[in-house]
């Protein structure tokens, strides 16, 4: 699953704002129970695993110069909550990258 979401903040500000946020992402997942860990294999991609509901969800976040790329692997047990999941991408994902 993909979901861009747009913005005009430059690639540098983008990662400030995503390094200085991302202990929030938990709070973000549907069900308010889910273990985040956070890791960056090169600065435009932040990596997550989300340990919810029995099942490791891997994601990441990618960085381009105009949009963010959320991409989330959810296995074929969960695919009946894609909708609800990029519908919390799309609303948590911006304030993700709002000013504090």
């Amino acid at each position: 699953m993909r979901v861009p979401l747009q913005h005009n903040l430059g690639k540098e500000e983008v990662r400030r704002r995503l390094h200085a946020r991302s202990h929030e992402i938990g709070d973000a997942i549907p069900g308010g129970v889910a273990d985040v860990s956070v890791a960056w294999p090169h600065e435009d991609c932040m990596a997550l695993d989300i340990k919810t509901m029995g099942n490791v969800v891997k994601s990441r976040v990618l960085i381009e110069d105009t949009q963010v790329i959320f991409e989330v692997d959810l296995p074929p047990a969960l695919s009946f909550v894609e909708p609800l999941i990029a519908g919390a991408i799309r609303k948590k994902g911006q304030k993700l990258l709002e000013p504090q």
